[in-house]
């Protein structure tokens, strides 16, 4: 357990170091790495981490609570924003996604967000799910940092995580994500290209909470 272990934080640690590292690796494949290569790569990484969850088809690295601000934690809250039931509501500014429940109640989840500039905002639907998602960067995300791949298949290394939520207007894809990270230290930051990023084990959680035409309102400013 302790080296399937290492082996997912080795990848996730790569993967915070370079946006193009894939899950196809020595260590995707189960091949030896060098202790000292492991160590290095691990480093300021494994902390964050205590354990793993089975999922399919990658376990999922289960995140050192102890290290995050208690707010940024999944909780149920008391709501009184108006929305219906089942509705999502993120919260830009205040670094919250909200799930809003029956009874004045919410399950609120830590976020990190786009940096400024890069945030998108406005009403939608989720218009589809998916499970390790593939990634493939905008035209523009790629003008900004030329060296990221065209396309990343689903996998512990990419920027997606483990689940995503693709917000649609009516038929059009908005190109705004809510999905998991593999940098559990950005959430409450706002450090990404645009998209809602929440741990990979809160996305899931979302995930089975959320049916495909479920809306979404995103507020900022």
């Amino acid at each position: 357990m302790l080296a399937r272990l290492v082996l997912v934080l080795l990848i996730g640690a790569l993967a915070a170091c370079n946006a193009a590292t894939t899950a196809e690796g020595p260590a995707a494949r189960g091949e030896w790495i060098s202790p000292a290569v492991l160590a290095q790569a691990a480093d300021g990484t494994a902390a964050w981490y205590t354990g793993y969850k089975d999922d399919e088809p990658f376990d999922i690295p289960l995140v050192n609570r102890a290290l995050m601000k208690p707010e940024l934690m999944r909780q149920r809250v008391s709501y009184t924003g108006g929305e219906a039931p089942g509705t999502i509501v993120v919260d830009i500014d205040a670094r919250f996604l909200y799930l809003v429940e029956e009874g004045g109640k919410a399950m609120r989840y830590g976020i990190g967000v786009g940096r400024n500039g890069f945030s998108w905002r406005g009403a939608a639907r989720v218009g589809r799910k998916g499970v390790w998602p593939a990634w493939s960067p905008t035209d523009n995300m790629r003008r900004i940092t030329p060296d990221l791949p065209a396309y990343m298949e689903g996998g512990i290394g990419n920027p997606l995580g483990a689940r995503a939520l693709y917000l649609y207007q009516g038929n059009r894809d908005t190109l705004f994500r809510i999905h998991g990270t593999n940098e559990p230290w950005s959430i409450g930051e706002a450090v990404s290209s645009g998209c809602v990023r929440l741990l990979n084990e809160d996305i899931v959680d979302l995930f089975e909470r959320v049916p495909v035409g479920a809306t979404v309102v995103v507020r900022r400013g």
